[in-house]
């Protein structure tokens, strides 16, 4: 008679729950918590006196919106309120073990910037159309950049270099535009001056395995250093054929560019801004819905896997780093002849790396590094038009506010999220 074997211990189904322990990311309560802090001490100890009468319709509409006064002390102060509940819902949210969902967040900065606007205005009168209309201007270059960062590091290779493809683009669209006399050149010009600078991080990220980011520092360097040296020997020894002021006209959409705020600020712009959302879209639908985005992906996600199954992963790689060159130099063209008319130098002024930070505020998607971007416009912008109306808010703050946005955004708001696993790792066969 053999021993009888103890039977294996069944699982509990008793009503005991099993307790599931989540993991909680206090990065959105914070940053809140900050904001609705310096709502407090802005609108409240610092009280605005006066009305801001904020002005939403031009000459040119086709029918008018009223314009909108407020109390400039009292509407402020409510938003600050309303703020420092929201950043409380939004603990209470994360102690519960929940998400704060981004929408919660857009709400807030929404609030947040209401206020802060009726605060900074007291006693003017603030453009709102001129305000979204230059943020959606000064974001195009940063579109442009952030696309080519999205899909060099949607392939696998850090794209740091965005800055040098802007700056290339610049000069190039600059020079060739004004010696031919040729806008589309320019932009064909420009194009080609990504691609080129492309090339070299290609080479040396793919081909010779060098760090991809030190690469892309030194790459900016570079350009930096050529475009300045061809701006003093050959632009400046020559401006009335090789630096013109040449500016691409405004090409308003029927009927669309009528419609007031949406109309001036969407559909009364240069070919740069039209090809930049067709670019958006294009990029988007390729990246999600074809076979070279899938492509694109899988070399970036699992390069070995998608070498199992045929695909040339660096090839894939080296080609898809000249298009978002191609892309990012298209971006540097929007700052001579959709813009100024003219190349200066380091004309980009660091607009590269806001780009870089739109792509990881984006989590390296076409549509959300593209609200980034507008984001980072919007900032900028905002520093232009409050130093118009004569705003109290130092001047000093008003440098600053595009980078403490951008430092804010990515640190503060973009929460957890994962590039792509094989971002920036070289691939040997």
């Amino acid at each position: 008679m053999t021993a009888a074997t103890p039977a294996a211990p069944r699982p509990s189904t008793g009503p005991i729950a099993l307790a599931v322990v989540r993991a909680r990311s206090w990065k959105v309560p914070i940053a809140l918590s900050v904001f609705a802090l310096g709502a407090v001490v802005l609108f409240i100890g610092f009280a605005a006196k006066g009305r801001t009468d904020f002005r939403f319709s031009q000459s040119s509409d086709f029918f008018r919106i009223p314009d909108l006064t407020v109390a400039a002390g009292p509407v402020a102060v409510v938003l600050a309120i309303v703020a420092v509940v929201m950043a409380a819902a939004s603990w209470a949210i994360v102690v519960r073990g929940r998400r704060v969902h981004p929408w919660f967040t857009a709400v807030f900065a929404a609030v947040f910037m209401a206020g802060f606007l009726t605060w900074a205005a007291a006693g003017e009168q603030l453009p709102f159309t001129a305000l979204l209309l230059g943020a959606v201007t000064l974001s195009v270059p940063l579109v442009f950049g952030a696309l080519g960062g999205v899909i060099g590091e949607r392939a696998g290779v850090v794209n740091v270099a965005i800055e040098g493809q802007l700056l290339g683009g610049a000069f190039c669209s600059a020079l060739v535009a004004s010696a031919t006399g040729s806008m589309t050149l320019g932009l064909v010009a420009a194009a080609v001056a990504g691609v080129l600078v492309s090339f070299i991080l290609a080479a040396f990220a793919i081909k010779y395995l060098v760090d991809q980011v030190i690469v892309g520092v030194v790459i900016n360097v570079l350009v930096t250093g050529l475009t300045n040296f061809g701006y003093t020997s050959i632009l400046s020894a020559d401006p009335e054929h090789l630096n013109r002021r040449m500016t691409l006209p405004n090409l308003p959409i029927p009927l669309l560019s009528d419609i007031p705020i949406i109309g001036p600020v969407l559909f009364d712009h240069t070919i740069i801004v039209y090809i930049a959302y067709v670019a958006v879209a294009a990029v988007w639908f390729g990246l999600f819905h074809t076979r070279w985005g899938l492509r694109v992906r899988a070399v970036g996600e699992h390069p070995q896997a998608a070498d199992t199954v045929g695909i040339d992963v660096n090839r894939t790689r080296f080609w898809n780093v000249s298009l978002a060159g191609a892309i990012a130099g298209l971006g540097g063209a929007f700052f001579t002849l959709g813009s100024v008319g003219i190349f200066t130098e380091q004309m980009t002024a660091g607009q590269g790396y806001i780009a870089l930070a739109a792509v990881i505020f984006g989590r390296w998607d076409p549509i959300r590094a593209t609200l980034a971007a507008l984001l980072f416009g919007f900032a900028t912008n905002l520093q232009n038009i409050l130093g118009i109306i004569g705003s109290p808010v130092p001047s000093e703050f008003l440098l600053m506010l595009p980078y403490v946005v951008t430092i804010f955004a990515v640190a503060g708001l973009v929460g957890k999220s994962r590039a792509p696993a094989a971002d920036g790792k070289p691939y040997v066969k």
